[in-house]
């Protein structure tokens, strides 16, 4: 069983991938999650701030596991497709990826640094799951720059392609992408 605490990240995060950051406020999660009211501030003494990195990273972690199982590039895509499909579905098209959703409303207008912790975690977060795939890639073939490319081209067209999914409330794009992408991902790991 899981304390107050991880309900709250865990919450969090599923808020995310469905309202955005900035609709998804604590008095939401504490709701969601069934946490005393002053656990928020018990927990995240660094407010809403650190809350959202928290759920950035749970949200990072879920993934990078559920990549760094898969036995081959292909089954890795084929399970980064099936789950976004079945999730885009499931929910009549309302969540996405929490770490977009981060990335797209973080930082303010009238800031002139990237010092945003909130967009640096998700930064990290596409760092890191592009690196899983490109190791992946490798470990079944890919020289070291095919690997590195053609995942950052399957990170940025899956999550481009749930975006547009949700857009216009049809998986066509994730299909789409599945298809292409899968005879590139065979072809760029033939050794």
């Amino acid at each position: 069983m899981t304390g107050p605490r991880e309900r709250m990240v865990a919450s969090a995060a599923l808020l995310i991938r469905e309202r955005g950051a900035h609709p998804t406020a604590i008095a939401d999660v504490l709701a969601h999650s069934g946490a005393p009211r002053g656990s928020a501030y018990h927990h995240f003494p660094g407010g809403r701030t650190q809350l959202l990195c928290e759920a950035i990273d749970y949200a990072s972690d879920q993934i990078a596991a559920r990549l760094a199982r898969a036995d081959s590039a292909v089954a890795l895509f084929d399970g980064m497709i099936a789950g976004f499909r079945t999730q885009l579905l499931e929910s009549d098209f309302r969540a996405g990826c929490p770490v977009v959703a981060v990335a797209v409303e973080a930082g303010s207008p009238d800031a002139t640094d990237s010092a945003d912790p909130v967009l640096q975690r998700a930064g990290a977060a596409f760092t890191r799951w592009t690196a899983l795939i490109a190791d992946r890639l490798r470990a079944d073939g890919a020289d070291e720059q095919r690997a590195r490319e053609l995942a950052m081209v399957i990170t940025t067209a899956v999550e481009g392609a749930v975006i547009v999914a949700r857009a216009t409330r049809d998986v066509t794009p994730l299909d789409l992408i599945h298809g292409r992408l899968r005879d590139l991902l065979t072809e760029g790991t033939a050794a």
